[in-house]
């Protein structure tokens, strides 16, 4: 009986412990729980802490190069700098030293080809005239009169070579004549002579008259006057130093070009009769379509660059001479090495360059929020925008902002679409 009791009471479930061991379970899913809580927001919180971390960026969008104005079609391939100039401009002189008596033009006056343009006091040279003319008439009577003695004596000496051939007459008497004769013969060579040095002083004369009135040399405009009446002007200044070497400066418009110097790096991107367009710097919104003209083949090594002479296609009165251009020289569309359909720009602080004048550059991609470094091919650039040639697409978006912070691979935040 003690046995079974026994027995039965091993067998009994104790109620009692059941309660015990479900509130131990509890805990410890609560403490698992709690540890999977504090992971989560751990994980969250690094999250969000590296993305505050990650470089703010801005974006701009690579945009398709436009077309070279005027119809023509090519991108630009390099921008250059320089100046409008003539290549035909000439300071106006007087031949001679004289005092300017009559001035007859002012800046900005159109004036053509032998117009006058100044007169000198022209009294001295008048009166050098006259006196070559009477010298001319002088010279013109003396020889008459040696021609006329000539003519008296001609007969004389014909008659005595008859008679001393007939032996009338001895041949004293026949040297005597010829001696006579050849005399009246060397004042007529001699009065020739003095007429026409008369004759080439009269011509000297004139010429000296003419002098003392400028004319322009070609046709043109006038930019600067450099003296006024009474004041003494020489080719040579030979009066001293108050004394005007240049009467005006004339300027022919019909040959205004741009010339610009061009870093001998990049030199071998521009050619002769290759298209370009002009911007002057006082009309910035102006393109005027424009040709190269010629490679000068030199170069300046203080300054390592070559000048190039560029052209207007077509003339306009607002081109004046020494005003500041920016030259665009233009290529047809290149194809770029990762499949780009031709140059497009960008802003010229989204390409990391490493210093003026570099052909190739770098660019940091966006895809969504992670950088791709792309290398890229350079062209024009300036202050609006940098024309990138090749490594590019047009639509593709790149990253713009501290690039000692980009790298390729990098988480950024884009801060402004």
């Amino acid at each position: 009986m003690t046995d079974k009791s026994e027995l039965l009471r091993q067998l009994r479930i104790e109620r009692d412990a059941r309660p015990a061991e479900s509130a131990s379970s509890r805990r410890l899913w609560w403490w698992l729980a709690g540890v999977l809580v504090l992971l989560i927001a751990l994980g969250a919180a690094a999250f969000f802490g590296l993305r505050s971390s990650a470089p703010a960026v801005k974006v701009a969008v690579a945009r398709a190069a436009v077309s070279g104005a005027g119809g023509q079609a090519g991108t630009s391939i390099l921008d250059a700098s320089g100046y409008v100039v003539a290549r035909r401009q000439a300071t106006v002189s007087a031949k001679i030293t004289g005092k300017l008596s009559q001035l007859f033009i002012e800046e900005g006056v159109h004036v053509k080809e032998g117009d006058v343009v100044a007169k000198l006091d022209d009294r001295n040279a008048t009166a050098a005239l006259l006196q070559a003319k009477a010298g001319v008439t002088q010279a013109e009577s003396t020889l008459l009169q040696a021609k006329a003695a000539a003519a008296d004596i001609a007969p004389i000496y014909a008659r005595d070579r008859k008679l001393a051939a007939a032996g009338v007459i001895s041949s004293t008497a026949l040297d005597q004549s010829k001696a006579n004769f050849d005399a009246k013969q060397t004042d007529v060579a001699v009065a020739q002579g003095n007429l026409a040095v008369r004759r080439a002083a009269l011509e000297i004369a004139q010429r000296d008259l003419d002098d003392t009135t400028v004319r322009a040399p070609f046709t043109g405009v006038v930019t600067t006057k450099n003296a006024q009446p009474g004041e003494i002007v020489s080719p040579l200044s030979a009066g001293g130093g108050f004394t005007r070497s240049g009467i005006c400066t004339l300027v022919d418009m019909d040959s205004l070009e741009v010339e610009v110097d061009v870093s001998e790096n990049f030199i071998s991107r521009v050619h002769a009769d290759e298209p370009a367009t002009l911007k002057l710097n006082a009309y910035p919104d102006w393109s005027i379509p424009a040709y190269v003209i010629a490679v000068v083949p030199t170069a300046d090594r203080s300054k390592a660059t070559v000048k190039v002479r560029v052209g207007f296609k077509s003339r306009d009165p607002r081109i004046l001479p020494e005003m500041g251009a920016r030259v665009s020289f233009l290529s047809g569309a290149q194809n770029a090495g990762n499949g780009s359909t031709g140059a497009v720009t960008l802003p010229p602080d989204a390409v990391q360059t490493s210093g003026a004048g570099t052909a190739t550059g770098v660019v940091y991609v966006l895809h969504e929020d992670t950088l791709e470094r792309r290398e890229v091919k350079l062209g024009a650039r300036n202050s609006d925008a940098q024309t990138v040639l090749a490594g590019l697409s047009a639509g593709e978006r790149v990253a713009v902002g501290d690039f000692t912070k980009l790298s390729d691979g990098a988480h950024v935040k884009v801060v402004d679409r």
